[in-house]
């Protein structure tokens, strides 16, 4: 399971910043797509590295298959399980931008420079069940894609390809944002103020201290709790001036919602930690990440390599 959020710096820079959780990592790393690398695209639709690329991934047959990603103009996006939701088209459909599922992250943002850009190729989309090879089958995904000024949630269900205005700048996992997005009316009593003292017969009642109007915010680590939960750090976190700053509130807002080893079984019997957290920090075009195992923060700067080489580089 996963959670991302979103969000500007005071002078209109992009974060974008996302938990990944499961029960074992993949070998993940950093990976930086420069413009003259060439990448086999099944169907055509990534026919050069338009704008290079920065994030944590894969790398099989010779396409970085991303996790999490930004851009040199700024764009970011990041792919959340969404498995019993998630429906592909079993083949391409002529006429229409064809894309494999394990490509989507590196379409978006090779061929992109904003939200609005690839929401209206969004128009002509089908994402297609196109395994890169036998040893990954499409991952059953959702994706947040993010600029300096918004986010959308993009879905391919049994409805088609549906594009969602992410207002909250938050996405989990299932049920669909659509549902997400709806739940969030049952917390509107929530908020940060310090509470008032309260008359109760002839009793005066003080508060223990700060916190009391967040009672009712879930706290376990349920889809829809995680997104509540998210939505509330992001939304009250102060807009902070600073590259440090807003590093830091990336990190500390997705804290909020890792999951710890031992406290949530999947249905095999292990148990889900948060194997990394990574940001895309469009200010810097930096990549910053942590580990279950080393949560020191680690960054990669996309100027640190030649963005117009010929070869992934894999850090």
């Amino acid at each position: 399971m996963c959670t991302s959020i979103r969000f500007s710096d005071g002078s209109g820079h992009l974060y974008l910043a996302r938990n990944l959780d499961w029960t074992q990592g993949y070998g993940e790393r950093v990976v930086v797509t420069p413009t003259g690398v060439e990448v086999p695209s099944p169907f055509g639709a990534v026919p050069s590295i338009r704008h290079a690329v920065i994030g944590m991934a894969i790398v099989e047959e010779g396409t970085p298959l991303y996790f999490d990603c930004g851009n040199d103009a700024g764009l970011a996006v990041a792919g959340l399980n969404f498995p019993g939701y998630a429906r592909y088209a079993q083949e391409p459909v002529e006429g229409a931008t064809n894309v494999a599922a394990y490509e989507f992250p590196l379409w978006v943002t090779s061929q992109f420079s904003s939200v609005d850009e690839v929401e209206a190729a969004l128009r002509s989309l089908v994402i297609v069940d196109k395994p890169i090879n036998d040893r990954y089958p499409s991952s059953l995904l959702h994706w947040i894609i993010g600029d300096a000024t918004r986010a959308i949630v993009v879905e391919a269900t049994d409805e088609g390809v549906q594009v969602f205005d992410d207002d909250v700048d938050v996405l989990a996992n299932q049920p669909g944002f659509g549902w997400h997005h709806e739940n969030l009316r049952n917390y509107l009593n929530v908020g940060p103020e310090f509470p008032e003292e309260s008359e109760v017969g002839r009793a005066r009642l003080a508060p223990f201290g700060s916190g009391s109007h967040m009672r009712g915010i879930p706290g376990d680590y349920y889809s829809p709790s995680r997104f509540v939960r998210a939505a509330y750090v992001n939304a009250h976190y102060p807009q902070k001036p600073t590259e440090e700053e807003n590093v830091s509130r990336a990190f500390h807002t997705l804290q909020q919602v890792a999951m710890v080893d031992g406290s949530a079984a999947m249905g095999s019997g292990e148990f889900e930690t948060t194997i990394y957290t990574g940001l895309f920090s469009a200010r810097t075009t930096t990549y910053y990440w942590n580990t279950y195992d080393d949560p020191a923060v680690q960054s990669v700067a996309l100027a640190d390599h030649d963005p117009a080489g010929k070869e992934l580089v894999v850090v």
